[in-house]
């Protein structure tokens, strides 16, 4: 190949000379070599015994190369697994890094990404010092924190990108949000293999950017099988660039730009990448790459070998097309002509071979540096036992058992950890030693129990923190503001109480962003926003397509870019579809990335009691099990609801509030300072003080429980009643078993199924409370029966708890004690 003028790359960037164009290309097969033989002892590592699994991204070195020449500072990253080569050549992710998260190092100093928490090549980058505050994001290249779900990371790369879309238009923001935006001249780039495209959350999040024209680059690693699939069973399609036709743009309609490059040839990829750029950066359109011809040099990961499943042919054509080596044969034959008789080459053989010798050298000597950082605090807690073991084998002397057992365990603590130690293996011996001098008193006994005691306080925090913010703007830390009404005030809908709250939240708070379906022109199918995209525009106060997964995801990458927003997903029996994102994704993020990052997008839902099989469901058991991350919110009216939502937009925790879907029509007081008061968040409220029973409930039940009490009343019962509010977090402040020190008797009220929310409660209120203690009956539960409620109100009588069956279950439960 000859290149006879100094335009190495592409017509429109700045000219290079050839000394700069051959340092970048060596630089570039230096980091490449670097990444493989990373990938290389990784795999050893993990089927040698020290490391658990490993998943690495041999294979796909060079188009990542080429891809992070355009990742600019303020960028973001939604990616996979695969992207090792890109992490390293942005300068994210280094070499000893990457061996302290394959070991599973729970120091945040040596494994920045997750402290271990997540499994080896989960990237992502810190967007939070470590008080939990932002970061000034477009000063450093930013990464969203991985998953492993196939094609979950789709979703949330929507919102990184719309983000930029958002402050280009919203100018109010430029001032106050200088740390998320340069002027929107922000990209979003999304990585997926080729396999992970058949997922559902892939199209829906393809046809969304579609819609939205959004700066996305996203790339495909095409090397045709997902694990042992090939393609033919992954999509219709031989090519994935023709399954994704229907979506590129033309003169006519906007679209996608979409664009097919060999996985191996780094001058193309270049070229690419750079139009890529240009496209979604200053057109806002967004942009596919499918890099086609990639291999898998180790296979899918650790778990298997690819020479199970593919064919010897194939094999054979990984190894001649690996990306690796025709970059070497490209940088060997490459000519730069001076004059018609001489020319330059980049490099020749015997200097490549050195660069390979010093790639193994460098990563072999990272890795080593790796796993003495690792073992260095295990080895040192190891110590710690070993001389306390020692001084309990002295002090026992006499008592030939003990000194018996306690020496077997020593010397099974020094083969456990001879050559691959983990902490559990210290912990494990130290605690049995405990069982067998669990009769007897001594002060080497106590001096084990408290090193015991303290030692795994300080492991569970590096292993449990950071659920929720530890922010000065945790959500838990906001002091409740009561409503305050008119003296003349006027009850009005319930409707209405949350629009006019809305409406104040918008002024108040610049990057409130509203949005899901039928949001934006009717103001939501209860009218709780009518009238505010008018009064606030459309980029604030908007509809989306019927796609729920992608709505959360929107908001997650929203808030992740320090917008505030509030999703809509139109009913609770709709969270099912976005249930894996709250899950996988939003739920644990503080916690997988041990506090580096955060997204406070708060889920406006609406769900309980009204007569309809599959707009009736509160599947709260479900939900509270599987979003431990996310606050759940249980309002029982709208000003209870709109107080949250106050508290939620000074506090930085996502959370899922659940409006009354009956609740839209009935009467409230309508406060005067809206925007301003707060519910409180885990605090419980006793609306009704009794004497003889405690009745626990929350949302629309509640008002079928304060009918009840009002019929036990005639009879002479006093109920208390307590609403819980705030199902995650959990009474706080323990007043429920304060109730039951009174009344010593508990009857929990539940639209959920049996099991369900209420037997959380019963584990919180019973085991965390002591509740049991002073209750002089058994605690006895109500729910909803084990079917979805039938349509009609017979059908909700007949499946929901009523107010006779409660009334008739407290005169059994005072019969009875």
């Amino acid at each position: 190949m000859n290149y006879n003028n100094k335009k190495f790359i592409d017509d429109d960037e700045p000219y290079f000379d050839f000394d700069s164009f051959k340092k970048m290309v060596i630089n570039d097969y230096k980091l490449a070599r670097i990444s493989r033989e990373t990938s290389i002892l990784g795999r050893k590592e993990v089927l040698n015994g020290r490391a658990k699994f490993g998943i690495f991204g041999d294979g796909k070195e060079i188009p990542q190369l080429a891809m992070a020449k355009v990742f600019k500072n303020g960028d973001y990253r939604s990616g996979y697994y695969r992207d090792q080569t890109f992490m390293m050549a942005i300068g994210v992710l280094t070499v000893k890094s990457f061996f302290s998260q394959l070991y599973a190092h729970s120091d945040l100093e040596a494994e920045p990404v997750s402290s271990g928490r997540m499994m080896t090549s989960h990237f992502g980058t810190r967007f939070l010092n470590k008080n939990g505050n932002w970061k000034n994001l477009i000063q450093q290249k930013n990464s969203s924190a991985d998953i492993s779900s196939t094609a979950a990371q789709m979703p949330r790369l929507l919102g990184l990108a719309q983000a930029s879309k958002i402050y280009k238009k919203l100018k109010n923001l430029k001032e106050t949000h200088k740390m998320f935006s340069h002027n929107g001249n922000e990209v979003a780039f999304g990585t997926i293999g080729n396999a992970s495209i058949s997922e559902g959350l892939f199209w829906e999040t393809l046809n969304a950017a579609s819609v939205l024209q959004i700066p996305i680059i996203l790339s495909i690693w095409d090397d045709e099988y997902g694990i042992s699939v090939p393609n033919k069973y992954q999509f219709s399609k031989q090519n994935i660039s023709d399954l994704l036709y229907g979506f590129h743009r033309n003169k006519k309609e906007k679209g996608i730009e979409i664009i097919r490059v060999h996985g191996y040839n780094y001058i193309d990829l270049t070229k690419t990448y750079l139009k890529a750029d240009k496209i979604a950066r200053k057109e806002h359109v967004p942009v596919i790459i499918h890099v086609t011809n990639l291999t898998q040099p180790q296979g899918h990961s650790t778990s298997s070998s690819h020479e199970r499943y593919k064919s010897k042919e194939r094999l054979e054509w990984e190894m001649n097309n690996d990306g690796i080596k025709k970059f070497r044969d490209w940088i060997l034959n490459f000519k730069f002509e001076i004059n018609q008789k001489d020319y330059c080459k980049i490099a020749n053989v015997s200097f490549l071979d050195q660069i390979d010798i010093e790639a193994k050298e460098y990563v072999k000597n990272e890795k080593e540096k790796a796993w003495k950082a690792f073992q260095k605090p295990i080895y040192k807690i190891k110590n710690e036992v070993l001389s306390i073991l020692d001084q309990i084998q002295n002090n026992h002397e006499e008592e030939k058992w003990i000194k018996k057992y306690v020496k077997k365990y020593i010397k099974e603590l020094h083969n456990t950890t001879k050559n691959y130690p983990t902490k559990k293996s210290v912990f494990c011996i130290a605690r049995k030693v405990l069982y067998f001098l669990s009769k007897g008193k001594s002060d080497t006994k106590d001096c084990l129990i408290e090193w015991v005691r303290k030692k795994y306080h300080e492991e569970q925090e590096n292993y449990s923190s950071h659920l929720y913010s530890i922010s000065e703007n945790s959500s838990a830390r906001i002091t409740e503001v009561f409503p305050v009404y008119n003296d003349d005030y006027n009850k009005v809908d319930g409707r209405i109480v949350l629009r006019e709250n809305f409406d104040k939240l918008l002024e108040l708070h610049p990057d409130l962003l509203i949005f899901g379906e039928d949001v934006g022109k009717i103001g939501d199918v209860n009218q709780g926003l009518e009238g505010l995209q008018k009064k606030y525009g459309k980029i604030r106060v908007f509809d989306t397509g019927i796609r729920e997964s992608t709505i959360l995801g929107q908001g997650i990458g929203l808030a992740m870019r320090g917008l505030r927003p509030i999703v809509e997903i139109q009913y609770i029996d709709y969270i099912l579809y976005a249930l894996q994102i709250m899950s996988d994704d939003l739920a644990c993020l503080q916690y997988r990335t041990k506090g580096g990052q955060k997204a406070p997008v708060i889920i406006r839902t609406r769900g309980h009691r009204l007569e309809g099989i599959w707009h009736s469901g509160s599947p709260m058991g479900g939900i509270i099990n599987y979003l431990r991350g996310i606050l759940v919110l249980v309002p029982r009216n709208m000003v209870k609801a709109a107080g949250f939502y106050n508290t939620l937009l000074y506090g930085d925790d996502p959370a899922l509030v659940v409006e009354c879907l009956n609740g839209y029509r009935i009467k409230e007081k309508l406060p005067k300072n809206l925007g301003l008061f707060r519910t409180p968040i885990g605090i419980v409220e006793r609306t009704r003080t009794g004497e003889d029973i405690t009745m626990i409930t929350y949302g629309s039940t509640w008002r079928i429980v304060s009918e009840a009490a009002e019929e036990l009343s005639k009879i002479n019962i006093d109920s208390e009643i307590i609403d819980i509010q705030s199902l995650l977090p959990f009474d706080l402040q323990k007043d429920i078993v304060k109730s039951l020190q009174k009344t010593n008797r508990l009857l929990i009220i539940d639209e959920d199924v049996p099991g369900g929310a209420s037997a959380y409660i019963l584990q919180k209120i019973l085991e965390e409370q002591n509740g049991y203690y002073y209750l002089d009956s058994p605690p006895v539960t109500i729910t909803a029966k084990e079917h979805r409620p039938p349509y009609g109100s017979d059908g909700d009588y007949f499946s929901k708890p009523s107010v006779e069956n409660i009334v008739e279950k407290v005169l059994t439960i005072m019969n009875d004690s």
